[in-house]
């Protein structure tokens, strides 16, 4: 067997000792956190080329002339997902700085790591890529909107362009055009081709590495704060469990193939954390606990997409009988 078979078959362990390790040091080495932190980005990077790596462009092509799918992204993530969060944060406490952070983060769709999720379980994940664009612009023009009507008019101005743009374009612009040079050196060239092969056994090891540098990078600034957030973990586990069942009813409604459904669930459930984290840092006096809020998201979501990489393919969205 293959490394990279070996490595797609075994990747929940690989995912969970991650966890553990960066847990170990997120808790014992917290004077760490900072330069684990600065790997974030760079990490997320290569996870994304060796990602965008396995899909052939000219199924990409093809993917971003699927308007069915773009409008049903769109509409699970700005129509579905903005009462789902009502409905929980209900359960919250009226503190209006743990509920800015929980909606936040909530509202926002992920376009980074949801494609590598995507890819693991098996779904389109060429149609995800097709769709971040319009994820990125439209969570921009909504997510003052939303927390308007949520919680006023304070911290809705706070809100800027430039960590979204900056994330997709670090994020998803620069890994999809190293990606397409290579697959096109690929073509030409031996040296390419086996380039190419020898990336396609990273995908799964740089999820751990990305596992590891976000946890154990964000653990130390929850730690302190851990009693006056846990109110907001079983929101975020509810979410991760209702949404995932939304997105595949979804998917049946609007009659899409397996890669397809399974696309749409990864999109309706994974946020945008790592894109919020600067905006809740940016907030006015008073909401210092909202980047622990929203951090927390992270660390829940991301133990969860351990699991939903197993869950959905084997359950939620089986592949279909032979």
């Amino acid at each position: 067997m293959d490394a990279k078979r070996w490595l797609h078959q075994h990747q929940a362990a690989v995912y969970a000792v991650s966890v553990v390790l960066a847990i170990g040091v997120g808790i014992g080495l917290p004077e760490s956190a900072t330069f684990i932190e600065g790997l974030i980005d760079p990490v997320l990077a290569v996870l994304l080329y060796v990602t965008f790596l396995e899909i052939p462009f000219v199924r990409l092509r093809h993917a971003f002339r699927n308007g069915r799918f773009i409008a049903a992204a769109l509409g699970v993530n700005f129509l579905v997902v903005p009462i789902v969060v009502w409905g929980l944060t209900r359960f919250l406490p009226p503190d209006p700085v743990i509920l800015v952070g929980v909606l936040m983060v909530l509202l926002t769709p992920c376009i980074d790591y949801v494609i590598t999720f995507t890819a693991l379980a098996g779904g389109n994940s060429e149609q995800i890529t097709a769709t971040t664009p319009a994820l990125m612009l439209v969570q921009l023009l909504l997510l003052p909107v939303y927390l308007w009507l949520f919680v006023g008019t304070e911290v809705a101005e706070v809100i800027e362009a430039g960590p979204f743009i900056e994330a997709f374009l670090l994020l998803i612009a620069l890994p999809l055009t190293l990606a397409w040079l290579t697959e096109a050196w690929a073509e030409r060239s031996p040296s390419g081709e086996s380039w190419q092969e020898t990336m396609g056994w990273l995908p799964v090891p740089m999820m751990g590495v990305t596992l590891f540098v976000v946890i154990a990078s964000q653990l130390p600034r929850v730690q302190d704060s851990i009693g006056q957030i846990a109110v907001v973990v079983p929101v975020y586990v509810a979410f991760l469990v209702v949404m995932p069942v939304l997105g595949r009813l979804a998917a049946g409604v609007f009659g899409m193939d397996v890669g397809e459904s399974r696309a749409l669930v990864f999109t309706s459930v994974t946020r945008n954390s790592l894109v919020v984290l600067p905006l809740a840092l940016a907030l006015p006096a008073g909401y210092e606990l909202a980047p622990a809020v929203v951090v927390t998201q992270t660390l829940v979501e991301l133990c969860g997409m351990v699991v939903l990489t197993r869950v959905v393919p084997a359950w939620l969205v089986p592949d279909p009988p032979r």
